[in-house]
């Protein structure tokens, strides 16, 4: 691992120019915004595991269909395939990168949240058909990174950042989770990233202000408490995660960790400005066991330091509970259970999947600490069993959102986690995606021809190719 950057605002990228033969590498979030439009989807499969890839460019004949699909060896237990990302993407025209050869938005890091197993798939030949080029086994993940179940892929400063929510051990249990790292160009695992965790116990996702040279972390469980399923007695323990986590990235150690309150489980999302001059971004919780409600915390920095207040609260609905699966019967009302927020890259838009109750919202964040609820697709849920405006059923809910880079539309997809599903869908959740289109100055609507089934998997985490609202950091402002 190179250090961490220093702030780069002065730094001459002319010298790296052969570097980075690579359009889709962004100097600035407006950069991306006016790149050509996504033409390919990615698409996370489950049960069995399995990369999908989506035509999403209107212009083609096979517009809105499965292309090709990469199937994961059939292991004795499931990958389960979460949250992957690009080996490289925009935060890579800062900083030191030392790369043998061309740097290419090319290959996909595909980590399996259950096995801790790790699968490296190039596009470049075939960007419909990837293709396994390296495999990292968990022996290797728990030896070297010294953790498990590793969980989001972030490509950044001098390296691969991955974070993992289990210990360096075959249960996962026996201590904390955090962050480990890869090289970029053979895929070797570096190393535990953490240097001084301070209070951080519990991992999840994570993400950076690079010319604050500060990492953001949140909290979700320890393996037991998640993969069998959500247990209600550890939920109403208040035993699931409740902090942010702030790290200096230079000496990789906690500078400060922001309790949201016990009450508040579940701290996962984080969304930071994509203009890298700015301090503030958004982390979404799942649950407030008080009330059931869902809440979005915009954390920023005041002076020195880092703080984090609650700007968005989305209430419970009651509801009769002969409607709701055993698991929510005894609270007589469905929490909207927000499990994925994205931003826009011009940090103007959020939206926010309400798993449980079947929505998606959009937000006006154009002043982070008061967004303005600007519009709502329903889709599925436990409350509406909302169709698809083509008619066709949708089980589940919202739950993974992908923004396109121009911000003018939102990919969706429907499962969680596997044990999960089954206790808040016990009818089951067949894998597909839906399309939400933004309406200019505000609004959004779902696209009645763009529905995507794919057969005998669940769905789950979209990449773009030429990468998304949800991977690329930014060195530059635009």
């Amino acid at each position: 691992m190179t250090p961490a950057h220093e702030h780069h605002e002065h730094h001459d990228h002319s010298a790296h120019a052969h570097h980075h033969s690579d359009p889709t590498l962004y100097r600035t979030p407006r950069d991306a915004m006016s790149a050509p439009r996504e033409k390919l989807a990615y698409v996370a499969l489950l049960d069995p595991d399995a990369i999908g890839v989506v035509d999403v460019d209107p212009a083609s004949r096979t517009y809105a269909q499965v292309v090709g699909k990469w199937s994961a060896p059939k292991q004795k237990s499931p990958d389960e395939f979460h949250h992957y990302g690009w080996n490289i993407c925009s935060s890579a025209l800062g900083g030191e990168h030392h790369h043998e050869g061309a740097m290419e938005r090319r290959y996909l890091v595909v980590p399996g949240l259950r096995s801790s197993r790790i699968y490296i798939l190039d596009t470049g030949p075939d960007p419909r058909n990837p293709k396994l080029v390296r495999t990292i086994e968990p022996e290797e993940v728990m030896s070297k990174g010294h953790y498990s179940r590793p969980h989001t892929v972030h490509c950044g400063p001098g390296g691969l950042f991955i974070s993992a929510v289990g210990s360096g051990s075959p249960d996962g249990n026996d201590g904390p989770g955090g962050i480990f790292t890869m090289d970029h160009d053979d895929f070797h695992i570096t190393g535990q990233w953490e240097k001084n965790r301070g209070s951080q116990f519990l991992a999840y996702d994570f993400w950076w202000h690079i010319n604050e040279n500060v990492l953001i972390a949140s909290e979700w469980a320890q393996p037991y408490m998640l993969e069998n399923g959500l247990v209600p007695e550890l939920l109403l323990g208040r035993k699931y995660g409740h902090k942010l986590n702030f790290f200096d990235m230079a000496t990789r150690s906690q500078i400060t960790a922001v309790d949201f309150g016990d009450q508040h489980q579940m701290v996962l999302e984080i969304r930071p400005s994509h203009d890298p001059s700015k301090t503030f971004g958004f982390v979404g919780v799942v649950v407030d066991v008080t009330d059931l409600s869902s809440s979005i915390w915009t954390w920023y920095k005041d002076g020195s330091e880092w703080k984090a207040k609650k700007t968005i609260t989305i209430p419970a609905v009651p509801l009769d509970a002969a409607q709701l699966p055993p698991l929510l019967a005894g609270f007589g009302a469905v929490p909207p259970l927000v499990t994925d927020i994205g931003l826009s890259l011009d940090d103007h838009y959020l939206y926010a999947a309400c798993w449980a109750t079947g929505e998606l919202r959009q937000y006006d964040v154009s002043d982070p600490f008061a967004p303005k609820h600007t519009g709502t697709v329903e889709l599925g849920g436990i409350l509406h069993h909302a169709k698809h405006p083509s008619g066709a059923q949708w089980m589940g809910g919202p739950q993974m959102i992908e923004v396109s880079r121009d911000g003018k539309r939102v990919y969706i997809t429907n499962s969680l986690y596997s044990t999960w599903d089954e206790q808040f869908y016990p009818g089951g959740i067949p894998g597909v995606m839906a399309k939400v289109d933004v309406l200019d100055g505000g609004g959004i609507r779902l696209d009645r021809d763009f529905f995507v089934k794919f057969p005998g998997h669940r769905s789950h985490q979209v990449r773009l190719q030429g990468g998304d609202s949800s991977t690329d950091s930014f060195c530059f402002r635009s």
